[in-house]
């Protein structure tokens, strides 16, 4: 071994050690600090926030509960007459500064024009929430080829389209918020959903990098978030079956978009819903295989096909 490799190696064991025994510690410490002492949350009064999905669901919900906090919304869904209905509801609640656009998010065209509406009728938008998502139930051979491509366009293609409208303006302004709807299937395989897991897999993997792209940019003021929640009664989880169903409740699309609104305004990076179940899914990983089969078979959760 020469001085120059020896040098090499003797850099390498001592960061190793260093990152270990100090640098780990003390942001875990640090880390401890801050759940026993939270920052206050972040106003999002005068913020334009831009949701997909707003026509049912936790998109709605969403819309609600910004617009009840002082934030203009911008609502986007396919389905126009539930996007308007869910922007009448806000104004006969008293909150006037609320916007409703048909937009086919998976469609890169249909995206950026729509985009250029919302800047000129309403301004730069500075929170955007891509929340918009499709989830059929079945297995992998009973997928269409077609049922496939509408999939990642809609759960993946769409999450691009939006950040090219939106992201060049937050980071122009160094001020900004991306949240994206991952899922607990974006943290483990799941039965009959092959296509939708690979779907949240990708949005996690995009959220994961962008955040280390603009963590490297010098004072970044623009954050992202991702949520990932196990089944919500949102009407996707057609036909749950759930062993224990007394510990593994279908969540409340209501008590979601609190936890989201939540993260969002005191900048947590990744949220798994409910916390308790995603601890477990964040240890799965360590298990041996034979150990998290045991652990699908005895406490059954997951979602029967929908096509019979």
């Amino acid at each position: 071994m020469n001085v120059q490799v020896f040098i090499e190696f003797l850099l390498y064991v001592g960061n190793v050690l260093f990152l270990l025994f100090v640098v780990v510690p003390y942001y875990w410490l640090k880390s401890l600090y801050h759940i026993l002492n939270p920052s206050q949350p972040k106003s999002v009064k005068g913020e334009i926030v831009l949701i997909t999905g707003t026509g049912h669901g936790i998109g709605k919900e969403l819309a609600l509960m910004y617009a009840a906090n002082g934030a203009t919304v911008v609502g986007w869904d396919i389905n126009e007459s539930n996007n308007e209905e869910t922007m009448r509801h806000l104004k006969s609640l008293g909150f006037s500064l609320v916007y409703a656009y048909k937009c086919d998010v998976s469609n890169r065209k249909d995206v950026l024009e729509v985009a250029k509406k919302v800047l000129r009728d309403v301004g730069e938008v500075t929170i955007l929430i891509n929340n918009a998502g499709i989830m059929p139930t079945h297995s992998f051979l009973d997928h269409t080829p077609e049922e496939i491509d509408r999939i990642i366009r809609i759960n993946v293609f769409a999450h691009f389209w939006t950040l090219e409208a939106f992201l060049p303006a937050m980071k122009k302004n160094n001020h900004g918020h991306v949240v994206c709807l991952s899922s607990m299937a974006g943290l483990l395989g799941l039965n009959n959903l092959v296509p939708y897991c690979a779907s949240k897999y990708a949005v996690r993997g995009l959220m994961e990098g962008l955040e280390e792209e603009f963590r490297r940019i010098p004072n970044n003021r623009v954050h992202f978030t991702t949520i990932c929640p196990f089944m919500v009664d949102t009407g996707l989880c057609k036909r749950p079956d759930i062993r224990f169903q007394y510990f593994n409740k279908v969540l409340k699309q209501s008590d979601v978009a609190k936890e989201i609104f939540k993260a969002q305004v005191t900048n947590q990076r990744l949220v798994k819903l409910p916390p308790e179940i995603g601890i477990i899914f964040t240890l799965i990983p360590f298990w041996p295989r034979e150990a998290l089969y045991y652990f699908r078979d005895t406490f059954t959760t997951e979602l029967l096909s929908d096509l019979y």
